[in-house]
């Protein structure tokens, strides 16, 4: 087996110190551009790898950062993703992606091993199921950066990135009022999440605000999947006083209302529907799905440029910022009445 190239090797083929070496090859200011120069040369010449482990080591740093997600599958968190291993790669930082498939079990698995794998920092959109922050909490108590995105806790003192949630319940409501809806459900989560409700309480006072009754009966709570959406849009059907619009709290869940209403015969507008995420699907589906844009790509660059805030900060929690985004109304076939 060929012995593995070290840096004293390549002091040794030069006749200059180890610490000369090590220096040119981390860019120090004050080694000569011609010594650099040799050195670079000489370490492919030699076929050398550095050991990241021990740099990483001897730094305290591994330029590698966590990014906990609900799922991969939805565009929405797949298009983040992708904005933030784009904002961070030029600074030498690499993304562990971990998927919580909406359980925070996993949630909890997926910070403990991101913190044994010496992550510099975490980057996080909570499960459905969580609750208690504890796990995010030692985040916290190691001095790494945590930064919640989209689905966020008012409990952690941490910097944010979200949507104006209450604004985009509010707008995509409004939008059906607009174009002549009165009788307007929602069905959303049975899950505590912030965001979730904050989209139920913009419903609720852009129906106030219209001069429309709020029916209780018409907010229908489940999951979100194609499989609620469907469920959901049964149960307001068998009501006497069927609606004539149906807001959900997401596009899977919108999907699973289409659906349900093209079996019965009464496929959108003649119900109108929208969602929220402006996922891919959503433009391709028949009819397409009207939808709130959450701004993935924004999204994306801001958790990357407040990563790279922090790292920079004497200690992380310096500054904390709070970035809230607008929502858009992307409109389609769905809710275009003819």
């Amino acid at each position: 087996m060929n012995k593995k190239t070290t840096i004293y090797d390549i002091a040794k083929a030069l006749n200059i110190t180890v610490s000369t070496v090590s220096r040119a090859l981390s860019g120090f200011p004050a080694i000569s551009d011609a010594t650099k120069k040799a050195v670079i040369e000489t370490a492919k010449r030699l076929n050398y790898s550095p050991n990241k482990l021990a740099s990483a080591l001897k730094s305290g740093k591994t330029h590698t950062v966590g990014v906990i997600v609900p799922s991969v599958q939805a565009q929405f968190f797949a298009s983040i993703i992708h904005f933030i291993e784009d904002g961070l790669k030029e600074y030498g930082y690499r993304v562990i992606i971990y998927q919580s498939n909406e359980s925070v079990e996993n949630e909890i698995n997926g910070v403990r091993t991101l913190l044994e794998a010496q992550v510099d920092g975490i980057i996080a959109s909570m499960s459905l199921e969580t609750v208690d922050v504890a796990h995010f909490e030692e985040i916290i108590n190691q001095n790494k950066p945590l930064i919640l995105f989209d689905r966020v806790h008012g409990v952690l003192n941490v910097p944010t990135i979200t949507l104006n949630d209450f604004e985009a319940g509010y707008v995509a409501t409004q939008h059906l009022i607009k174009i002549g809806y009165k009788n307007i459900a929602f069905i959303t989560t049975v899950h505590q999440i912030q965001i979730f409700n904050n989209r139920l309480q913009g419903y609720k006072a852009a129906l106030a605000d219209h001069q429309l009754p709020l029916l209780e009966e018409y907010i229908i709570y489940g999951g979100l999947s194609v499989a609620d959406g469907e469920l959901g849009t049964e149960k307001l059907l068998q009501m006497k006083n069927k609606p004539d619009a149906i807001v959900a709290a997401d596009d899977f869940t919108a999907l699973g209302v289409i659906k349900k209403l093209k079996e019965v015969g009464k496929t959108p507008p003649e119900i109108g529907v929208i969602g929220f995420a402006n996922e891919v699907f959503s433009e391709y589906i028949s009819p397409n799905l009207s939808t709130i844009d959450q701004q993935p790509t924004q999204i994306g660059k801001e958790c990357a440029k407040m990563f790279l805030k922090m790292i920079k900060q004497e200690r992380p929690y310096q500054h904390i910022e709070h970035v809230v985004l607008k929502p858009t109304v992307v409109g389609r076939q769905s809710t275009l009445k003819i």
